[in-house]
C-alpha cells in the first residue's frame, strides 16, 4: 500500500509502506530516503546523531524493527523520540513533527561580555558548560 510521509519537511511516497494501526512499516532503504535515519551496529544514525538502542537488544530488539530485521517501525520510532506523529488511514498520509530539545535549544550563542547591577563585567563564556538562562527586556 503506497502511503505519503511527510519528515523534516520532506514528503515522500513510498509504494512498500505497510501501515498497522499506530504502526508504520517501512523497507530500510525507504527509511533512510524518506528520514536520513539508517539502522546501524551502535543505533538507530542520523548524520552525526545515534539513538542508543535500549541495553542488551540490537535494533532487531527494539521493537522497532521486524523479526528478520527487514521492517522498521518509524511511527514506533518517533514515539521514542516523542515526536508528534499523526495519521490519516482513509488517504495513508503520515506526519512527523520536530523532536523536543531540538532547534535553538542546541544552538550556541555567540560570546558576549556585559555588567551585572553591580558594573561587574560576566561573559558568556565563563559559564561554559553549565545551563545558562538570559533574560532580556527593552522599553520602547
Amino acid at each position: 500500500m503506497e502511503a505519503t510521509i511527510v519528515y523534516d519537511s520532506r514528503e515522500s511516497k513510498l509504494a512498500s509502506a505497510a501501515p498497522d494501526g499506530d504502526h508504520l512499516w517501512l523497507s530500510l532503504a525507504d527509511l533512510g530516503r524518506a528520514t536520513g535515519w539508517e539502522v546501524k551496529p551502535q543505533g538507530v544514525c542520523r548524520g552525526e546523531t545515534c539513538v542508543p538502542v535500549p541495553k542488551g537488544a540490537g535494533p532487531q530488539g527494539s521493537g522497532w524493527t521486524d523479526e528478520k530485521g527487514g521492517r522498521f517501525d518509524l511511527a514506533g520510532f518517533a514515539r521514542h523520540l516523542r515526536q508528534p506523529v499523526v495519521h490519516d488511514d482513509e488517504s495513508s498520509v503520515w506526519v512527523f513533527g520536530a523532536a523536543p530539545g531540538r532547534g535553538l535549544s542546541s544552538a550556541e550563542a555567540p560570546d558576549f561580555a556585559l555588567p551585572d547591577l553591580d558594573g561587574n563585567v560576566h561573559r558568556l563564556s565563563d559559564y561554559r558548560g553549565k545551563k545558562v538562562f538570559l533574560f532580556c527586556w527593552a522599553s520602547w
